[in-house]
This record gives C-alpha cells, structure tokens and sequence, in this order.
C-alpha cells in the first residue's frame, strides 16, 4: 500500500517528538538541562503518542 504524504509527515514527526524526547531526557539526567521540568518531556511523549495514534487511525479508517 502507498504511503499518503500526510501520513508520511505524521509519522516524520513522532520521530521528531520521540528523538527530542529521548535526547532532553538523557540531557536532564546527566544535569546539563536542569532547568527543564519533566513535565515537557512527559508532553513531548505524550503528543508522539497522540500522533502516532492519528497517523494510524489515518491509515486504517480514512483512506487519504
């Protein structure tokens, strides 16, 4: 089946969140990001999974 450029940009960017994630996560870990609250990770991670959850959703039920 052909990817849909839409899809093809969502999942682009939980790629992006989830990287961003992972990086400020090991970032705050190793105290070089302290200011940071864990809140805005836990954000980053949670929007990856919100639109991980719509790039599927996409693929499967609306056939763009």
């Amino acid at each position: 089946m052909k990817q849909s450029s839409f899809n093809r940009q969502l999942t682009q960017f939980v790629g992006i969140l989830i990287g961003m994630g992972i990086a400020l996560f090991i970032l705050r870990g190793l105290r070089i990001i302290t200011f940071l609250p864990g809140g805005i990770i836990g954000l980053l991670f949670l929007g990856a999974i919100a639109i991980g959850v719509l790039s599927y959703l996409q693929t499967k039920w609306w056939r763009f």
